[in-house]
């Protein structure tokens, strides 16, 4: 047996990423992270399927979060990816159009720098 568990629906062989449940009582299918074990009563799913989940007419799907999963990109992360990249690239241009020197003599602290990366002397100094 593989210690890898698979996707629980027919002909689907994908590795399992999240367990579905369903409580009855309250005619709710809660879809979590992978459980630990493997229970009789659970459905192991591959990411598509998970995605894809539907539930009968009437009942509600209770999607848990995984904490440990890396959150996935929002558009705040992507907004600041543009503004690191720009902020790389203005020292170059300062350098250049201050003749080369005054990159340095804005901060007097600045002992060097590599790219868009400063080193400061310590306060203590």
């Amino acid at each position: 047996m593989s210690p890898v568990r698979r996707c629980s629906r027919t002909a689907c062989g994908r590795p399992a990423v999240a367990t579905l449940t369903y409580v009855y009582a309250d005619s709710t299918a809660v879809l979590g992270p992978l459980a630990t074990y493997a229970e009789p009563h659970c459905y192991d799913l591959c990411a598509e399927h998970s995605e894809r989940l539907t539930a009968p007419r009437g009942w509600e799907v209770v999607r848990l979060l995984d904490g440990s999963a890396p959150a996935r990109p929002s558009g705040d992360d992507l907004e600041a990816l543009a503004n690191a990249v720009r902020e790389a690239a203005r020292p170059q241009e300062r350098a250049a159009g201050a003749g080369g020197g005054g990159a340095r003599s804005a901060d007097p602290r600045e002992v060097a720098r590599r790219g868009h990366l400063r080193v400061l002397r310590s306060p203590d100094n």
